[in-house]
């Protein structure tokens, strides 16, 4: 019989260690927050020191380690300093969250064959690249404790929308990484994605007038845009015990939106 111990405990990440990109703001942020509530020390990576130093006092004040990172994961030299700095640091890795990525809308007929391979490699390049080199620490648990890898695409991958060519196929070919990968570190790492609608970030809330966000809302199934806090639970989700016979799958967090919500 499983008791209500039993279950709480496999949403637990107690001794675990694990490394999130873009974690400075938004939804990498709650990430780190959450897995540090559920007892995990976490290595947060961004651009911006700042941010990071702000993020990490919130982490140790739950009494979790916290090992800050500032590094911009699309140079070279920088995915192998944050390997590094978890294997020093905290001697294991369970849980990879690349979240690092992101564009904006673009019109195709503006956009140079440079600008859109340039898309393209910020959202795909570094996840690859970075869960290519934390595997030999993602697999030390065996087939019994697995690592957990977990890629943040968007639900732009399967929307026909105007705007998104750049941006929805970037996220499209990460969604479909994630499958493949699954595959070839099964048994000891699983790889799983989460693919957002509509989160109330700083990046989106510069688009949302009052007007756009109503008009947003009423599109929205569930009458409300997500929040940092709604990927942030399916993301402690992936990275716990609870989802341990689950991979090469993308979790789509979209408020049961079938198309695009955005005001066209």
């Amino acid at each position: 019989m499983v008791t209500n111990a039993d279950l709480a405990s496999r949403f637990r990440l107690d001794g675990k260690a694990a490394l999130i990109t873009g974690a400075g703001r938004g939804i990498g942020r709650a990430i780190a927050l959450a897995y540090a509530a559920a007892g995990a020390d976490v290595a947060i990576a961004a651009r911006t020191r700042a941010d990071l130093d702000s993020l990490a006092r919130e982490i140790e004040s739950s009494g979790r380690r916290a090992l800050v990172i500032a590094a911009d994961v699309g140079t070279a030299g920088a995915l192998e300093m944050l390997v590094e700095g978890c294997r020093n640091t905290f001697g294991r890795l369970d849980v990879l969250v690349n979240n690092a990525g992101g564009a904006g809308p673009n019109d195709p007929l503006k956009t140079t064959p440079e600008q859109f391979l340039k898309t393209l490699e910020w959202n795909v390049l570094p996840a690859f690249a970075l869960t290519r080199l934390a595997v030999p620490l993602l697999r030390a648990g065996g087939a019994e404790q697995p690592g957990s890898v977990i890629n943040i695409t968007s639900a732009a991958a399967r929307y026909a929308q105007r705007s998104f060519s750049g941006y929805g196929t970037a996220k499209a070919a990460l969604t479909q990484l994630t499958r493949l990968l699954a595959q070839d570190f099964a048994p000891t790492v699983r790889v799983n994605a989460i693919a957002p609608g509509p989160v109330v970030t700083d990046a989106l809330a510069k688009y949302l007038t009052a007007d756009v966000r109503g008009a947003m809302e009423r599109r929205t199934p569930l009458a409300r845009l997500g929040t940092v806090e709604d990927i942030a639970a399916a993301a402690l989700y992936l990275a716990a015990p609870a989802s341990s016979w689950m991979t090469g799958k993308t979790l789509e967090l979209d408020g049961g939106a079938e198309a695009t919500v955005w005001p066209l």
